[in-house]
């Protein structure tokens, strides 16, 4: 079975046969899906082994991850592997465990292997800056979630500011005002951002609130061992960083004998399951995921594509997703309310290329 059978089959030219099965430059969808099926039909299997040693691409994306075990991550992969597949690539996963080393490691790895381009979540905004840039000369590469500062490479990523925004309007307006943020230390994007939005936009509940911050890291042991920290100051809110942190603080807060959401409000950010599986549920920042994985791979296809146009930061807009953890009990129902960011569902800023 050749391809020439398969452009036979599916009507169109070889050409267009070979690039969707090598999946190395954007097709239509129609034609993509006529394609694949005719060469499903006839049995046809494409040898990557061989197509690896005629020329560059290898129909591979290497993604680097820096901790598997934090729920986000799974449904991204999940969403980023359909999302890829559908382009005809294939996905080589690492985990770093939140370690720049074995960071640059896996995606050294990951080059010796010729992938045709990287997906990377940073480990940390610093310390990942100078592998993930020497990768990015030699592949085409997409940051998602967090960010190495600018002339890096194309990025996609929620809005932080907008998230934390919604939450302390929504704390605003049901009246919490010792209100305090627990977070993240060091220097990963999205531990930053959230804390630098929280700081600059406390002060509108109360005069002390933008000092109010603890910092330890994302996991439910540091939202357990935060309430310990700030509970002799009788917050009445918790803004916390991620939905892990949260339910950390929420499992201590009902150890103390705390009502939530009547003496302290709860609120998280991601809106991975467990914040909707909690009692109470918590309230959080809902990231969208498919549209992350969608313009990640939107990005990736123009890059393999041959565009090399200015660098582009795409920010997506979150939305608020309000459950018991901080609602009044007699309005606190099922899966909760929804509010959007007013910045809209996504803004593209071209960053200028920095050449070393």
């Amino acid at each position: 079975m050749t391809l020439r059978d398969v452009a036979r089959a599916s009507g169109c030219s070889v050409a267009t046969v070979s690039r969707v099965l090598a999946g190395t430059r954007p097709v239509g969808a129609d034609t993509a899906r006529r394609v694949r099926a005719a060469a499903e039909k006839l049995g046809y299997r494409p040898n990557h082994a061989a197509r690896a040693l005629r020329g560059r691409a290898t129909g591979t994306v290497g993604l680097v991850l820096p901790q598997i075990t934090n729920p986000f991550y799974p449904a991204l992969v999940r969403e980023l592997t359909h999302a890829l597949h559908a382009e005809g690539r294939a996905v080589l996963l690492a985990d770093c465990d939140d370690d720049p080393v074995a960071e640059a490691e896996y995606i050294d790895d990951l080059l010796a292997r010729r992938v045709d381009a990287l997906l990377v979540i940073p480990a940390d905004e610093r310390r990942s800056r100078d592998a993930v840039a020497a990768a990015a000369a030699q592949v085409p590469l997409v940051l998602m979630d967090r960010d190495c500062g600018p002339g890096v490479a194309d990025s996609v990523a929620v809005d932080n500011s907008a998230g934390m925004a919604l939450v302390l309007g929504h704390l605003a307006a049901t009246g919490r005002r010792r209100v305090w943020f627990v977070g993240a230390d060091g220097t990963a994007s999205t531990a930053a951002e959230r804390r630098a939005a929280y700081a600059a936009g406390a002060a509108a509940l109360d005069e002390g609130a933008a000092g109010r911050i603890a910092l330890g890291d994302f996991s439910v042991a540091w939202g357990r061992a935060a309430v310990d920290l700030v509970w002799e100051a009788r917050p009445d809110a918790l803004v916390c960083a991620n939905d892990l942190i949260a339910v950390g603080a929420l499992q201590r807060l009902r150890e103390l004998g705390a009502d939530v959401p009547g003496d302290v409000a709860v609120t998280g950010f991601d809106d991975i399951p467990m914040a909707a599986l909690a009692a109470p549920g918590i309230t959080t920042v809902r990231q969208p995921v498919p549209e992350l994985a969608a313009e990640a791979t939107r990005l990736l296809n123009h890059r393999l594509a041959g565009d090399d146009g200015p660098q582009r930061a795409v920010r997506l807009a979150p939305d608020l997703v309000v459950r018991e953890s901080s609602a009044p009990r007699s309005t606190a129902r099922g899966d909760g309310q929804h509010a959007r960011a007013a910045s809209g569902r996504a803004t593209e800023v071209p960053v200028p290329r920095q050449v070393p």
